[in-house]
């Protein structure tokens, strides 16, 4: 049987686009295929009278970034492109503020015993530092014990005030089912929160420039992919295409529906929704903490996880005298608010901003909802992680930010590094057989 295509990629969102972007320059051809009517993803951004809304992402970091920073060099981007923020993050506990999380000569709101418990904990990772390897999270020392359990142990401060709000507003995580070394894994390569950076033209930045250099398809969804004698087939917009390799850059439970062969970890990575809201000010609002953001941890409220603060964290995203403000649906909340209306989101979580942003009041807004928010790094993820790296090369591969249970678009990144190289193992040749 004849293919009709070397290379298929599914999403286009930063590990489809990254994947297609390494297999091209191998001399592979390569067409990728996103069902959205844009690309970028979960790293999208919307551009709305003067601002920049970024949908999903927020941030990348200096260190511990290294795929990301060989690819923004490829692409003909600099360091410029993405500048350091250059402040940090606030933690709100018992009425005020408190700045400087994740930064240890500060330890934002934890009391003097808690601060000497933190400086023990990372004593430790510190010390094997070497095993903590973001691209082995099945692998670090602290095996399958889940943020509560190893926390639990430990003052409770560390977990209400600092990884219970990092884990829980930022991923979505469920800390009694999230493994605390993954997590430990990623925080110990990216360092202090105050090296962060944004995209200075949106967080899609890299996603566009990736999306110029290979052939990109929107608006037609890929519905099911399946192994063959001679590669694999897969259904577009209802036409069965034949192609040598496909590469599934998609969520885990999205790749899993798609594709009825696939690995048992593939299975096994949950996915948490996020919700967030993006508020167009007509003036900027105070910043309490004074940073570019602020953890609300459950423990202070179930139903907001905090807010980013977009002039200060990227001022290019706001017209000049105007503000934004990033509102984040904490965990317990989300489900209801993604089978709601997105008004329904807007309203609650505006509401219970205004208890922290008194005053706060919208010109616009701007909801965003994904049913696949983050990954999840479980025990049972854990546990069949091992046997899926080691598998041979196969017709259809895997990508995303799951694929090392790393909860951010380095994640993402790394991996297409990763599966290009395995697509390239598989059938280096670009000869295609048959007519």
């Amino acid at each position: 049987m004849g293919t009709d295509l070397d290379v298929a990629v599914v999403g286009a969102g930063i590990a489809g686009l990254a994947v297609a972007h390494h297999l091209r320059r191998a001399g592979r051809q390569v067409h990728v295929f996103e069902s959205a009517d844009h690309v970028g993803g979960r790293m999208r951004t919307e551009r709305r009278d003067g601002w920049l809304v970024d949908t999903g992402a927020e941030l990348l970091a200096t260190h511990g970034y290294p795929a990301t920073w060989r690819l923004i060099d490829e692409v003909g981007l600099t360091g410029a492109d993405a500048p350091v923020i250059g402040t940090g993050l606030a933690v709100w506990r018992e009425g005020r503020a408190h700045p400087g999380v994740g930064d240890p000569r500060v330890a934002a709101g934890l009391s003097p015993t808690a601060r000497i418990a933190l400086a023990r904990l990372a004593a430790g990772v510190r010390l094997r530092a070497k095993r903590y390897d973001p691209d082995h999270p099945e692998a670090t020392p602290l095996g399958a014990a889940t943020l509560a359990d190893l926390l639990r142990r430990r003052h409770r401060d560390l977990h209400d005030y600092l990884f219970a709000p990092l884990a829980a507003g930022f991923h979505g995580w469920d800390t009694a089912l999230a493994c605390a070394g993954p997590l430990f894994a990623h925080l110990n390569a990216v360092g202090p929160i105050s090296t962060f950076r944004v995209y200075r033209d949106g967080m899609d930045t890299l996603a566009r420039a990736l999306a110029e250099r290979v052939d990109v398809s929107t608006g037609m969804a890929v519905t099911s992919v399946s192994t063959t004698d001679t590669g694999a087939r897969l259904v577009v917009d209802g036409a069965e295409l034949a192609a040598r390799q496909v590469v599934l850059a998609v969520p885990a439970p999205v790749a899993a529906a798609l594709h009825e062969d696939a690995p048992a970890y593939v299975r096994a990575v949950p996915y948490r929704p996020m919700v967030k809201v993006s508020c167009l000010l007509d003036v900027p609002v105070l910043a309490p903490g004074g940073g570019f953001g602020l953890l609300v941890p459950p423990v202070e409220n179930p139903v907001f996880a905090g807010a980013l603060f977009d002039e200060r964290r990227n001022p290019g995203s706001v017209p000049p005298g105007r503000g934004a403000v990033t509102l984040f649906a904490a965990q317990a909340a989300t489900p209801d608010l993604v089978a709601g209306p997105p008004e329904r989101a807007a309203e609650v979580l505006l509401a219970e901003a205004r208890r922290y942003l008194p005053g706060l009041r919208c010109r616009d807004t701007a909801v965003s909802v994904f049913r696949h928010g983050q990954p999840m790094p479980t025990g049972a993820a854990l546990a069949t992680r091992g046997e899926f790296v080691r598998r041979a090369p196969s017709a259809v591969e895997h990508a995303g930010d799951w694929y090392a249970l790393r909860p951010s678009s380095e994640g993402a990144v790394r991996s297409a590094e990763i599966v290009a190289a395995r697509v390239l193992a598989r059938t280096p040749s670009l000869a295609v057989a048959g007519g």
